[in-house]
C-alpha cells in the first residue's frame, strides 16, 4: 500500500503499520478516566520500531508478541500540536504489540458531562471527538487519515448506561455493563468514537435507527424519519452502502460540530431538531460521508477538500432527489454566501483559500473552513456543468468504486482528472481550470454563481418590507428555514431598534427554538446593539457548544469594546460546558482581542 507523508502524525507507516486492534476499555466516570489495553496487529519488514501517536495519555506498559524481552519504549519530546511519538522497538518476528494506557485530564477528545449538562439531568455522559488529530488523546494509534485498520473493543461502563462506538452497536442495555464491538471495515483513526450515557434506541427503517436520551428520543425519531429514504437515494446516485447499518446518535448540545460521520453511527447535534425536518440536510451530509470520506479518504489534512467538497456536493444531490431542485438550489446559494464570507475573513491569508492546503506546523483544525466545503462543492458543480450530469455521475461512481477503503491525495486526484476526464483535451483542461480552483486563492473567474427562484421571491418580500409593508403582511407563511435565513442575510446594513423590534414581534426571532434562525438573528442583534436579545444571546452561548454558532457570535461581540466585555463575562461561565474543539477556538479569538 502507498502512503503519503503526513505532517500531522509521528507514524512511519511505510516501515511499520497497524492493520487491526483489539481494545479493552473501562470507562470510569468518578475518576473521569478511560483505562485501556490495546493489542495491535502490525505489518512490517524487519523494521527496527513502530511509532504511534499519543497526547495526554499515560503509557503504563508495552509488550511484544511473540514475547521475548520487554521492550524499552520511549516518547519523543512533546509538541503542542502533535503530542508525542510512542517509539516501540520491534523484533523480526513481532506480529503484535500490546499497550496498556489510561487517559488524563489533558485528553482533549473526551468530554465528560455532568448530569446537569444532559437532556435528562439525571446521569452523566461521555463522548469523544477524534477529528482531526484528537484520537491520539484517548488511545494510542497511528493518527493519520492515510492509515486504515479494523478493530474490536470490549467496553465496560456503569450498568445503568449504554456505550456506543463507530462499529456494530447494541440496541439496549444489558445487566453486566460490558459490551462487545466489531468494525470489520478498515477505517482511519479520526473516525474512532465512543459515547456513553442513558440512551435509548428507536428504529427508523430496516438499516437505520436513532439513539438519544429518553426525554428526546421521540422528537429525534420524528425529525429523522426520512433517513432510510436518504440512504436509498444515496445508493441510487453512487452505488451500494458498504457499512451495514446507518444509525444516528443525538448528543448533548455541547457537541462541537453539527455532525460527525463516525462509521455506522453519525454523531449529531440536538440543534438540528426543529420539529419540521428543515435542518436534516446535515443528516444527508453525514450520510454522504459514508462514501466521500469514510470510503475514499483524504490522505492528509492538507487534502481535506477531497472529503468535504465531495460530501457537500453529494449531500445536495440527495436533498434534490428527495425534495426537488428548488430546495437544493437554496442550499447551494446559502453555501455560496458562506464561502464569500469566509473568503473575506481569510483575505489576509489568501493561501488558506486554496483547496490544497499547507497546514504543516499548524493545527489541522485551521483547515476546517468553508473553503474545503463550499469551494470544493463549487468546483464539483463546475465539473458537472462542463461534463453534463450523466458523464459526471459516472465519473464519481467509478471514483468511489476504484478507491473504496483507500486514501487519496490531491496530486492523485489531479492525475485522475487528467487521465479519465481531460484525456489530452486541452480545451477541456482550460475550461476546467483545476489549477485555479485547487492551487490558487479565491474563486476563479467565469464560474457560474448559484441562484434560487425561491430566494428571488424572498428578495421581493425584503423590498416590500423596506418600502413600508408591515412584516405580518409579507408572504412568508410557506417559508422554510432556508428562506428565513436568506431573509435575514438580505437585511440592510443599518437597522434601527424600531425595525428590529418590528421584525422580532412579527417572527419571534429572539425566542426562536430553531438554532440556525436564532443564531443568525443574534448576530444581527449584536451588530445593531439590540439589547432585548442579549439575555437570549447569553442563554444560547451557555447552552450550545456547536462551533459553527459559537465562533461567529463571539467574533461579533469582540468587534466593540462593550461587546468584548460581554463576551469575556459570558465565556467565563460557558467555557466549562464547551468541548476542547470549541473552547480552544474561542481562546484563540479572545487572545487576539
Amino acid at each position: 500500500m502507498n502512503f503519503t507523508k503526513d505532517p500531522h502524525s509521528h507514524a512511519c507507516p511505510i516501515e511499520a503499520v497497524i492493520t487491526h486492534v483489539d481494545w479493552l476499555l473501562t470507562v470510569d466516570f468518578e475518576e473521569k478516566k478511560i483505562a485501556g489495553r490495546g493489542s495491535y496487529q502490525i505489518q512490517h519488514q524487519n523494521a527496527s520500531e513502530i511509532i504511534l501517536d499519543v497526547k495526554g495519555l499515560v503509557i503504563e506498559k508495552v509488550e511484544l508478541e511473540p514475547q521475548s524481552s520487554t521492550p524499552v519504549f520511549w516518547l519523543s519530546e512533546p509538541d503542542s500540536i502533535l503530542g508525542q511519538g510512542l517509539h516501540i522497538p520491534l523484533e523480526a518476528q513481532t506480529k503484535r504489540v500490546h499497550i496498556s494506557f489510561s487517559s488524563t485530564q489533558d485528553s482533549a477528545a473526551l468530554q465528560w458531562l455532568s448530569p446537569e449538562q444532559t437532556a435528562g439531568k439525571t446521569d452523566p455522559f461521555l463522548f469523544t471527538q477524534s477529528q482531526a488529530i484528537l484520537a491520539r488523546t484517548w488511545l494510542p494509534c497511528q493518527d493519520s487519515p492515510g492509515i486504515r485498520f479494523t478493530y474490536t473493543a470490549k467496553v465496560t461502563v456503569p450498568t445503568h448506561l449504554l456505550p456506543l462506538m463507530s462499529a456494530q452497536n447494541p440496541q439496549e442495555k444489558n445487566s453486566s455493563g460490558t459490551y462487545h464491538f466489531i468494525m470489520e471495515r478498515p477505517m482511519p483513526s479520526y473516525l474512532l468514537s465512543l459515547a456513553v450515557g442513558d440512551l435509548q434506541f428507536k428504529p427508523l427503517g430496516e438499516r437505520c435507527g436513532v439513539y438519544a436520551e429518553p426525554s428526546i428520543i421521540e422528537a429525534a425519531a420524528q425529525e429523522f424519519l426520512d433517513t432510510e429514504n436518504m440512504l436509498e437515494a444515496a445508493e441510487t446516485l453512487y452505488g451500494p452502502y458498504l457499512w451495514g447499518r446507518y444509525d444516528l446518535l443525538v448528543l448533548p448540545p455541547s457537541f462541537p460540530f453539527g455532525g460527525m460521520e463516525n462509521p455506522m453511527l453519525t454523531f449529531a447535534t440536538p440543534t438540528i431538531i426543529t420539529g419540521d425536518k428543515s435542518l436534516t440536510s446535515l443528516v444527508a451530509h453525514e450520510l454522504a460521508h459514508s462514501w466521500s470520506g469514510n470510503l475514499v479518504t483524504n490522505a492528509t489534512w492538507n487534502d481535506f477538500w477531497l472529503n468535504e467538497g465531495f460530501t457537500v456536493y453529494f449531500e445536495r444531490r440527495i436533498m434534490e432527489a428527495l425534495y426537488g431542485e428548488d430546495y437544493a438550489h437554496m442550499l447551494h446559494v446559502l453555501g455560496y454566501h458562506d464561502l464569500l464570507q469566509t473568503l473575506e475573513e481569510l483575505k489576509h491569508t489568501p493561501e488558506d483559500t486554496h483547496l490544497k492546503l499547507q497546514l504543516e506546523n499548524r493545527d489541522p483544525d485551521e483547515g476546517l473552513t468553508e473553503i474545503a466545503y463550499e469551494k470544493g462543492n463549487l468546483f464539483l458543480c463546475h465539473l458537472e456543468a462542463l461534463l453534463g450530469r450523466v458523464r459526471f455521475d459516472a465519473f464519481v461512481t467509478q471514483y468511489f468504486n476504484t478507491y473504496q477503503f483507500k486514501c487519496i491525495d490531491t496530486a492523485s486526484f489531479v492525475s485522475i482528472l487528467e487521465n479519465e476526464l481531460i484525456n489530452g483535451n486541452s480545451a477541456l483542461r482550460d475550461q476546467i481550470n483545476y489549477e485555479a480552483f485547487i492551487f490558487q486563492p479565491g474563486i476563479p473567474a467565469g464560474v457560474a454563481v448559484p441562484s434560487s427562484q425561491r430566494f428571488h421571491q424572498v428578495e421581493t418580500q425584503v423590498q416590500l418590507w423596506q418600502q413600508g409593508t408591515a412584516p405580518a403582511e409579507l408572504e412568508t407563511e410557506a417559508w422554510s428555514t432556508h428562506e428565513i435565513l436568506y431573509f435575514l442575510k438580505k437585511m440592510p446594513n443599518t437597522l434601527s431598534t424600531a425595525q428590529l423590534q418590528e421584525l422580532d414581534a412579527a417572527f419571534g426571532f429572539t425566542a426562536s427554538t430553531n438554532a440556525e434562525i436564532q443564531a443568525a438573528w443574534l448576530q444581527l442583534a449584536i451588530a445593531h446593539q439590540y439589547a432585548p436579545a442579549f439575555p437570549a444571546l447569553q442563554a444560547f452561548l451557555l447552552r450550545v457548544g456547536r462551533r459553527k454558532f459559537v465562533l461567529p457570535l463571539y467574533k461579533a461581540l469582540l468587534a466593540t469594546e462593550a461587546g468584548t466585555q460581554m463576551a469575556r463575562e459570558i465565556y467565563q461561565q460557558a467555557k466549562p460546558g464547551y468541548h476542547a474543539v470549541t473552547f480552544s477556538s474561542v481562546d484563540a479569538l479572545l487572545a487576539k482581542s
